[in-house]
């Protein structure tokens, strides 16, 4: 039965054909920011927030805000990162808003797509990105591999996205200092923060960083993974439709430490 990730993926191998004339194109200065740096010196929960349009299960999110002016919010308000939804069909979003956002912002940013080929990478970092996502569920253990080692020598940093045990297993074969655990399941699209909970204490005794992923809207939901031991979120439909950004974003920064100072 085809899932809704198998859509995506298969959209992507056709989009990857198209990409070939455009990825040697320099387009933005591609300033030079870790997230990783942050997360080694941060005593609160690192906030990834998404500009993000729509997506395939919740349909059209907040479609007027431009990238640019949403990004400096997302900034001024504290965010540690901002990630960029790039696919077209399914979120409605681009590179160029990739490079509205670099060209707006001093924060580390992240590519967020379905990333298959090199030449993906490429159009990432010549609009901007200083990390990229790899989605387990979606690369053979090669493909993760080749991905991955190609990026670091673009100077990349990145975001090795799981979901389950088996993709955990995956993963922690390629040895990435950030690991994100996407609470949504991509074939499903169901959301349950429990998963974090039951895959951290696996990825734990590696040392990488996670960054829990999707469904996370309050200071409770921030505190629950930050008890699993995230050490930072990404968040992105929370922010968009937030009518108090400042607010939002203060009530998710929550400390590292349950016992530290608010």
């Amino acid at each position: 039965m085809e899932t809704i990730l198998d859509r995506i993926i298969a959209e992507k191998r056709k989009e990857v054909q198209d990409l070939q004339e455009f990825a040697q194109l320099p387009i933005s200065s591609n300033k030079e920011y870790s997230f990783i740096r942050y997360l080694e010196k941060a005593n609160h929960l690192g906030v990834i927030a998404e500009f993000k349009r729509a997506s395939p299960s919740k349909g059209n999110i907040n479609i007027r805000i431009e990238p640019d002016k949403q990004a400096k919010l997302y900034e001024k308000n504290g965010a540690a990162a901002i990630s960029v939804l790039t696919d077209s069909t399914f979120f409605k979003g681009s590179f160029q808003d990739l490079k509205a956002v670099r060209d707006a912002v001093d924060l580390p940013i992240l590519c967020k797509d379905f990333i298959i080929d090199p030449i993906q990478i490429e159009m990432a970092k010549n609009h901007g990105a200083n990390i990229i996502l790899l989605i387990a569920a979606a690369l053979s253990h090669s493909d993760l591999e080749k991905l991955y080692q190609y990026a670091k020598l673009q100077n990349l940093e990145v975001l090795v996205e799981v979901h389950d045990e088996e993709d955990v297993e995956k993963a922690l074969r390629v040895n990435p200092r950030l690991l994100g655990i996407n609470n949504r399941n991509l074939k499903t699209f169901e959301v349950d923060l429990e998963v974090t909970e039951r895959l951290l204490p696996i990825i734990q005794p590696t040392g990488a960083f996670v960054i829990s992923e999707s469904g996370i809207f309050s200071r409770e939901d921030a505190q629950r993974v930050r008890d699993a031991g995230a050490k930072g979120i990404l968040v992105g439909e929370a922010l968009m439709r937030s009518s108090n950004l400042s607010l939002s974003l203060k009530d998710l920064m929550v400390p590292t430490s349950k016992g530290a100072i608010k």
